[in-house]
């Protein structure tokens, strides 16, 4: 019924997906929250390095004549 998918050369079994799946838990609260302020703070971060390189290469080269 089941038959085993391979990664490249690493074959996967299922007893190895509910091996995984049996090490899983469900978040506390508080390591819920912790979790999404580091990916929101990561999420800007990313947004106001863009939001400079942007910057840089619009408005700095009209500066330069």
């Amino acid at each position: 019924m089941f038959e085993d998918k391979e990664i490249g050369n690493v074959p996967l079994r299922l007893s190895e997906y509910v091996r995984v799946l049996k090490l899983t838990r469900k978040p506390s609260r508080e390591e819920f929250s912790v979790i999404a302020k580091v990916a929101g703070a990561g999420i800007l971060l990313v947004g106001f390095i863009g939001f400079i390189i942007y910057i840089l290469v619009t408005v700095m080269p009209g500066w330069l004549k």
